[in-house]
């Protein structure tokens, strides 16, 4: 059977989150969920994980998986939130523990960032299999943007992290510790090596130009138009473009926080003598 999808747009961030399910009533996965966090208040919010939750509610859905494509830098995983509202267990790449590493060594915070990938429940390997209901689902490692970075493979449709934007956005940076250009492009053509047909869902969308902003694509679209990597730009060409590229882009605005939460599946830290939870700022070291 056909994977049902429906998008949750976060736009203070651009981000896409998912619910794939296998039928009303059935089991669904959410991938890349947000926790709403406003940094200048310091204050988090559930708005998002409120309207996945009231979502899951209204199709009488199961959640079986709460996953992520990788640790996001530009916002704030709601793993933990969904998983104490309607359980399921939270997944990520194996390579998470590549991330956990260096990040734990930048906030000098090892209860922050637990060896061998804990707090999160399943670390998958490339080609890995999973079901959601009735769905079958492929682990796709697909490094260059992050080392952890991966693609979910599930029924007909590819929900691709931040590998492959929509064809008039490109391709995500590669600058990031652990990032490689070629690496990415390596990772994008085994994705466009899929069936033409197969569904490519993206985690962010800009709107270049300012149109309607737009998350599902296909292998066809990406291949014939994308304007980092479609059929016949060779690597070389795609490596030097997206260098040159990521020199010129800020850090991402939310990344201290998102890098300390995500790294620790979405948890934040426990809260200090006082029962305040705090963030680390280190400065000078991004």
């Amino acid at each position: 059977m056909p994977a049902l999808v429906q998008p949750f747009f976060h736009a203070p961030t651009s981000t896409v989150s998912y619910a794939v399910y296998d039928r009303p009533g059935g089991t669904a996965a959410v991938i890349d969920s947000v926790l709403d966090f406003d940094a200048a208040a310091g204050r988090t919010g559930s708005q998002s994980a409120d309207a996945i939750a009231a979502f899951l509610a209204e199709h009488s859905l199961t959640l079986g998986w709460i996953l992520e494509t990788h640790i996001h830098a530009d916002h704030l995983s709601a793993a933990p939130t969904l998983q104490r509202r309607l359980g399921g267990r939270i997944g990520i790449g194996a390579g998470v523990t590549e991330v956990q590493e260096h990040f734990g060594k930048v906030f000098n915070d090892p209860l922050a960032f637990r060896p061998r990938g804990q707090p999160f429940d399943r670390l998958f390997a490339d080609g890995e299999t999973f079901t959601v209901g009735a769905l079958q689902g492929r682990v796709l490692h697909t490094p260059g943007h992050t080392r952890d970075s991966v693609s979910y493979l599930i029924d007909d449709t590819v929900f691709v992290g931040d590998t492959l934007f929509m064809p008039d956005g490109g391709t995500a940076r590669c600058d990031f510790p652990g990032g490689s250009a070629a690496e990415l492009f390596g990772s994008i053509r085994r994705l466009l090596a899929l069936a033409e047909e197969t569904r490519l869902f993206v985690c962010h969308d800009y709107a270049p130009g300012g149109r309607p902003h737009a998350w599902e694509t296909t292998v066809a679209e990406q291949r014939r138009a994308n304007i980092h990597v479609r059929d016949g730009v060779a690597e070389a060409a795609y490596v030097a473009l997206r260098t040159a590229r990521d020199k010129t882009l800020p850090m991402p605005a939310l990344i201290i926080p998102a890098v300390q939460v995500n790294a620790a599946a979405g948890h934040l830290p426990p809260p200090d003598s006082n029962g305040v939870v705090y963030l680390r700022v280190p400065v000078n070291v991004l």
